[in-house]
This record gives structure tokens, sequence and C-alpha cells, in this order.
């Protein structure tokens, strides 16, 4: 059996998380505050807010910038549901935008149509992990700066449409020679299971704003709201004469464990290696794949990026949906487990039910219709890859050409 994604548990993780056990402390401490900091020293952007999953790290930063009923927030059609479903909780309007036909991203020429007053955020997503046009985003953005109606502090302080990146899929991955965590405003990371790098779960908020916030203070302002609304966290009230605290705004419950720090801590320790060995899976499957007139391989470099290697969404030209679940069945018969990256959200019950319909967005239903993400993990060796593409080209032409 070729598996999809597992997680890399090794001796290394398990030391760290023992380490963890046996000091006593295990919910968030010392440990979260230095996978903080190495985070921000790896991207390189401003500060960094450790959190319980990145859906929590959207929510907490629409929060935060005020979003709620009447406003509106634009997405790509092309994503996981948490990018849409954070809009929803918060009461806010969800703007689905089309995608590019070269990757699966949002194309910035579909969001300039869409930019009304009432459009306070524009939430890129870099699937598969390779990153957005934010440049041209940022160009459309300011081009609307006329149409920007703030309707509180810090928004007034930004003095345009906030870029939130869900770089879920993109930790590591360049923009101009860049790390994701300074492409936007705020990029938000997952570390899922099955994420690149996994603290099982979790994710980061990476501030990155402009001059003009102090990332630190917001940095403190976005873990109070992450735990409760509390002035002190677990770790300071125990400490000597620290237990009195206060509750100063009615917050959530997302934050990052010590346990779930220290998987993290090895993880981004070890993590070039890590995309280094994804780099060249991703560069054999192009190579087995790309003689094949149906093989549409992904893009994962280009002049100006270079993916984080998370998925390869690989594209059959000429299938139906109806082909590609056959082809997914096939290959499911030689013990492989391949994905589909994704069903796109206006594609969902709950979203049809709200009047939003796939056709509208044609880029991202013919995106969908013929995708197959294969594996991808540190370990998979080459002869499994080879297995894989091989069991692929069969699958394909068994249902193509042969019918």
């Amino acid at each position: 059996m070729i598996p999809f994604s597992p997680p890399r548990i090794d001796q290394k993780i398990i030391d760290e998380v023992v380490d963890t056990l046996e000091s006593g402390w295990i919910t968030t401490g010392p440990k979260t505050a230095q996978f903080e900091a190495n985070l921000a020293k790896y991207c390189g952007n401003r500060a960094t807010v450790c959190v319980g999953s990145a859906t929590a790290g959207l929510h907490l930063v629409l929060h935060w910038l005020g979003i709620g009923p009447g406003d509106e927030v634009i997405v790509p059609a092309y994503t996981y549901c948490a990018t849409a479903n954070v809009i929803e909780h918060l009461g806010a309007t969800v703007v689905f935008a089309d995608v590019n036909e070269l990757d699966f991203n949002i194309n910035f020429k579909s969001i300039e149509g869409l930019i009304t007053e009432r459009t306070k955020v524009v939430m890129p997503v870099d699937i598969g992990g390779f990153p957005c046009d934010y440049n041209e985003i940022y160009e459309v953005v300011d081009s609307k700066k006329a149409l920007f109606n703030p309707a509180n502090a810090q928004q007034q302080k930004l003095g345009r449409i906030a870029v939130i990146a869900d770089a879920a899929h993109s930790i590591g991955a360049t923009y101009f020679g860049d790390r994701t965590g300074t492409c936007a405003d705020v990029s938000v990371f997952s570390f899922h299971a099955v994420k690149n790098l996994s603290t099982a779960e979790g994710g980061a908020i990476a501030l990155n704003l402009p001059d003009t916030f102090d990332c630190e203070e917001l940095k403190k302002q976005l873990k109070t709201k992450s735990l409760h609304g509390q002035s002190k966290d677990a770790f300071s009230k125990m400490q000597v004469g620290g237990w009195k605290y206060d509750v100063i705004e009615a917050g959530f419950k997302c934050n990052m464990t010590d346990i779930q720090a220290a998987m993290g801590l090895v993880e981004l320790d070890r993590y070039d290696g890590n995309l280094e060995r994804r780099q060249q899976i991703f560069g054999l499957y192009t190579d087995l794949l790309r003689e094949y007139d149906w093989a549409h391989c992904p893009r994962f470099r280009t002049g100006s990026k270079e993916s984080s290697y998370h998925l390869y969404m690989l594209r059959i030209r000429g299938a139906s949906e109806e082909d590609r679940n056959e082809i997914i069945k096939r290959i499911s018969e030689d013990q492989i487990a391949v994905n589909v990256h994704y069903l796109p959200v206006p594609a969902m019950t709950h979203y049809q039910e709200k009047g939003y319909n796939l056709d509208d967005y044609p880029q991202a239903k013919a995106n969908y219709v013929g995708e197959i993400s294969l594996p991808v993990y540190y370990t998979l060796k080459n002869e499994q890859v080879h297995a894989v593409a091989n069991s692929v080209i069969r699958a394909v032409e068994s249902v193509l050409v042969h019918g």
C-alpha cells in the first residue's frame, strides 16, 4: 500500500514530545514561544502567533480587523471550505472569484470587477503550495482605494482593502525570492497532519503589516484573543504571585500547546531537507508523465515563484468528472491512495443553498473535473513514485483510450 500523505513521526519527534511531557508543561508555554520566534525568523516576517489551526488563525485575524455583517471578502472559488467558512462565521459575505488556467490560484483579473464599497479583504490561497500573483493583487487593491470604506480604526490605519493570505499549503514557498509569510499583510499557515510541516493540528499567523502597525503589539492582542481574552496566559499565571488575571474581551479558545510546538520545532529545524525531497518527487513525477498528451503537470517553479511542493495536482486532459473518478478507482485497485483537491466551494451543499453556482466559475470547474493529487511525502521512495506514475498511466489509458 502506498498511502497519500502520512505524517513523519520518527524518534526525533517522539523524543521532543516526551521531553515536553516530562517537563510538566504541556499547554501553551516556552516551546510555543520558541516555535513562534523560529517561524518568524525562517519566514522573515515581523511577528508570528501560533494557534490551534489555520482556520482559527484566519478567524482571529478577520475578527481583529472587524469583519462582520455588511462586509464582503473575496476568495477563490477553488479552495478548501475553511477559507469561506470563517467569513460565514463572522456574518460577512463570501464573494467568490474564478481562478487561473495555468495553476489553481485566484485570477487577479477577476478580482477587479468584484470589488465594491463593501469589500474589506481579498484572501488569496496558495493552492498546492504555489504562491499567488501578489504584486498584481496589490496593484488591483491599490487601484480601488477610492472605493474603500473603512469601518474602524484598524481599517482606517491600513487605508485600503487588506490582503490576508490563506497560506495553509505554502510555508517555505518563495515569491521573488521572499518566503511566504512576507507576501501579504497577514499570512496564515496550517500544520495539520497532512501538511508538509505538521504539529498534528495547528497553525500560525504570520504578521507583516505596514510599518504603521506595531506587529509585536498586535501579536500580544491576538494571543489574548486566542485564549478567552485573558490578560495572562497559563504559563504566566503559574509563576510565583502570578495568579491574578483579567478578561479584557470575550475571546476564543484556539491556542497552540507545547506538545504541538515540540513537533513543530523538530519539523522546522529539518524543513529545508523536507522541501528538497518533495522537490525531487515533483520533478520525477513530471519526468515520468509529461510525455503523455493527456497529462497536465502542475507548475512548481517559474522565474518568480517556487512552490512548497505540498500537492502534486495532476490534471487529466479530456477527462470528464466520471472519467476522473473511474481513473481514481482503478489506481486504488493497485493499493495506491490518491486524492482530489478540491471540490470547489460553490459546489458544496451549504453554498449552493445560499445561491452560489459552480457554473459561474468556469475555470474552477474545468480545473476540478480532471484533477488528481498524487502522493508526496518525505519517505516516499523513488521506486514508489515510479509505481504511482505507472498506475496512473495504466488507469488513464484504460479509461480514456480503451474505454
